[in-house]
């Protein structure tokens, strides 16, 4: 059996390892967003949030959900090149991550997001389904297997 290379190995954070966890994989124009159960086994999505033109991050949209939904940690994807490399979006990522920090005082830890929307469309199409006009649901898909990841690479369950 061939070794995946394409799942990051995990690197420690400072995210409790018990409580619901949020994730967030950042767009310039859509926000998708999960959250975890409880436990940190499953990840399911939530919503999407929309960043208008020119407009600031929904941080205020962002920090409700973290209230409702009794959140204890949050990961934000971080979106690297196909080599592994930072660009603009990965700085905005990290400066969203920090900001996230700064204004709740949770922990937040990256998480590579490579091509995790591409995986989500893959697998839509795969079982019939239709992604025209699912732009939300692609990114909140997005954001759940961002975290689901995150999960299954701390409990060593990655594959």
């Amino acid at each position: 059996m061939e070794e995946r290379t394409d799942i990051p190995t995990f690197q420690q954070s400072n995210l409790p390892s018990a409580g619901r966890l949020l994730a967030v994989d950042w767009g310039e124009k859509r926000i998708g967003v999960a959250r975890s159960d409880e436990s940190q086994t499953l990840a399911q999505p939530l919503t999407t949030l929309t960043r208008r033109a020119g407009k600031r991050f929904p941080m205020r949209q962002l920090v409700a959900l973290l209230e409702t939904h009794a959140v204890t940690g949050v990961v934000v994807g971080l979106p690297l090149d196909e080599r592994g490399d930072e660009g603009a979006p990965a700085r905005s990522a990290r400066q969203l991550a920090a900001a996230i920090g700064r204004q709740t005082g949770l922990p937040v830890a990256l998480w590579d997001e490579r091509f995790t929307t591409a995986r989500v469309l893959a697998a839509v199409r795969e079982m019939g389904g239709e992604t025209r006009g699912r732009k939300d649901d692609v990114d909140a898909l997005a954001a759940a297997l961002v975290l689901q990841h995150y999960l299954d690479a701390r409990r060593g369950t990655a594959t």
